[in-house]
């Protein structure tokens, strides 16, 4: 486990918003908060002594204990019904042969072999003086859990698993239980395709779960299904418009699964009725309701808590009744804090090829007066089946709107939040489609007298760091291009990535068979035509994307006396976590655009 290096804190606040306190300080990271059954207790997962482990603490408040010793650090945990024990699953410690190899120096990588596997256990929770606690394992064998539910009787737990630990063998994901007190594993789900999201109906009858249903889509399809506990024939409840749905739980009559999706920039709330009538929104407004991750349910009291957040406000905590939702603000750990000035944000849209309409939000500089020309930046997100979305402004947006810049930010086909029809728009097609839809909104800001034609620059992580390597090779409209975590040869991407299957699918096959859709889409292959000045961003230890596709598209530039430079941050991954990074990455891509569109120069001169 790498421990965050961001300080993380419990706090408990009533659901009428009446109280709010603190329980954990520190800077430990303090994660996945969950109620004890009867809610005299909570526990949660602490980073306090090394890998992470569950520790339990009054609802009124003391000192919090450790109820466990995973030796390789908790994944994942549970409260069972009786508040008596919890599930949690753990990683295999290395065997004895594996640390006798390390000792020796003989410990070398034997490829796909050798895997450590997420597995089961369950202890027993008594008080911080007891320590006498039973653990027991529940499953073993070569397959990977990583998601459960325990049973309401407290007598079987359902979970999901793939055949291994690599991420690359999600879309191989079924559904098995076992009894809680240890037995044998019963296959439930096993369909094509990825199954996952188990939840248990409060009555015990059914088991939710969510799937593309018995193929494998490696576009973002995820629709939610029922099975009978005992088995059965699974059943496709019905669709969101966007079909990407994740699970919050049950209503407390099993009648319906609540469940969270995008739809355009926002993320609502949905009902799905378990009859498979129609779903129901239940939720209002534009902004962003908080995922599965976060949102819960009160069954006692027919009460929704959830996370919301819009272009304005930033995350905070809500409430809401289920049978008339309205949004009860229960904290204010955001919304007091000192908020800098802030340029407006508005929704634009615009025709790409095919007459679709496009969307994208336009952030202007902070003091914007109408009719003034300013530089623009387009930026490009990742997935590519992620997404824009109505989140706070007041971090990336707005930090480039305060040093004068205009930000656009769309969604090009193959965005979530449109449909999965929408989406698989992407595939085999990563490149040339995009980019038009993508400089339609550009042509929209100029037409709207916004951005100067002549101070464009374009940025963008993961796809989105493809896209700006893809855009450079096809137009020379750009002042400055900044790429990040992007790939620029999806031959050498596939052979190297940590998900090359994803790749297949996306580019409808295997290279050697397919190989003129790779090229097409490829930014190397057309790395003759670029003049853009490019700056290329990457951590070294992505597996994702890894740091070598940077290097591909550096050191091609270099060879082409296009100006470039490449910047390595130590121990970074795909996703960058280390905050002192996160500022630096900001500040490293807007000196660059400064330099490129002259406005360094501007400045010196001004003064």
């Amino acid at each position: 486990q790498k421990v965050s290096k961001v300080a993380s804190n419990i706090y408990v606040a009533r659901v009428d918003g009446s109280e709010n306190i603190q329980y954990t300080y520190g800077e430990n990271l303090n994660v996945h908060v969950k109620w004890s059954p009867d809610g005299k207790r909570i526990a949660f997962l602490s980073f306090r002594d090394g890998p992470p482990q569950v520790y339990v603490m009054r609802f009124h408040g003391g000192e919090a204990y450790q109820v466990t010793d995973a030796a390789t650090g908790i994944e994942n945990f549970q409260w069972g019904p009786d508040g008596k024990h919890i599930a949690y699953l753990m990683k295999d410690p290395k065997s004895k042969a594996e640390k006798q190899r390390e000792k020796e120096k003989r410990d070398v990588n034997r490829v796909n072999q050798e895997f450590r596997y997420n597995h089961l256990y369950t202890t027993q929770v008594k008080n911080a003086d007891d320590t006498t606690r039973k653990v027991q394992r529940l499953t073993q064998g070569p397959f990977h859990i990583w998601g459960f539910d325990w049973s309401p009787d407290g007598e079987t737990i359902a979970f999901t698993h793939r055949p291994n630990p690599r991420v690359n063998s999600y879309m191989e994901s079924d559904i098995s239980t076992v009894p809680a007190d240890s037995g044998s594993v019963t296959s439930l789900v096993d369909m094509a395709g990825w199954n996952g999201e188990v939840h248990y109906s409060p009555n015990g009858q059914k088991v939710a779960f969510t799937s593309c249903g018995d193929k494998k889509i490696y576009s973002g399809l995820s629709d939610a299904y029922v099975i009978p506990a005992s088995g059965g024939t699974p059943r496709k409840l019905s669709g969101t418009p966007n079909q990407s749905v994740d699970i919050i739980g049950w209503t407390r009559a099993a009648d319906e699964l609540l469940v969270t999706d995008a739809n355009r920039f926002s993320r609502h709330i949905y009902a799905v009725p378990a009859s498979g009538e129609p779903v129901r929104q239940i939720s209002q407004g534009k902004g962003l309701y908080g995922g599965y991750q976060l949102a819960s349910i009160s069954h006692e009291n027919d009460i929704i808590g959830f996370t919301y957040l819009n272009l304005k406000k930033p995350n905070e905590v809500y409430t809401s009744s289920l049978n008339e939702f309205k949004r009860q603000r229960i904290t204010s750990i955001n919304q007091d804090a000192p908020k800098p000035k802030m340029g407006k944000t508005e929704l634009i849209t615009w025709r790409g090829p095919g007459n679709r309409k496009i969307e994208g939000l336009l952030t202007y500089p902070v003091g914007y007066e109408e009719g003034q020309q300013v530089p623009l930046i387009l930026n490009v997100h990742g997935g590519p089946n992620a997404a824009h979305d109505r989140s706070f402004t007041g971090s990336l947006a707005q930090l480039y709107a305060s040093q004068g810049y205009a930000v656009l930010r769309p969604n090009p086909r193959g965005s979530d939040g449109y449909g999965q029809e929408f989406r698989v728009k992407v595939n085999g097609n990563w490149g040339p489609g995009p980019l038009k839809d993508l400089m339609g909104g550009v042509d929209k800001t100029i037409e709207m007298d916004v951005a100067h034609p002549d101070s464009l620059a374009i940025m963008g992580g993961s796809y989105g760091g493809y896209m700006t390597a893809y855009a450079v090779t096809q137009t020379d409209r750009f002042a400055a291009a900044s790429m990040r975590a992007g790939v620029s040869n999806l031959i050498s991407m596939k052979g190297t990535t940590d998900i090359p299957t994803d790749f297949t699918n996306q580019m409808g096959g295997e290279f050697w068979k397919n190989l003129e859709t790779y090229e097409k889409n490829s930014p190397i292959y057309h790395v003759d035509h670029v003049s853009t000045p490019t700056q290329i961003i990457h951590g070294a230890r992505d597996k994702r994307v890894p740091t070598s596709q940077g290097r591909e598209f550096y050191r091609a530039l270099k060879r082409q006396d296009v100006e470039t430079q490449m910047i390595i941050f130590p121990r970074m991954t795909h996703g960058f976590d280390e905050p002192k990074y996160l500022i630096q990455v900001v500040d490293e891509t807007i000196d660059w655009f400064d330099e490129q569109l002259g406005r360094d120069q501007e400045a010196s001169d001004s003064e």
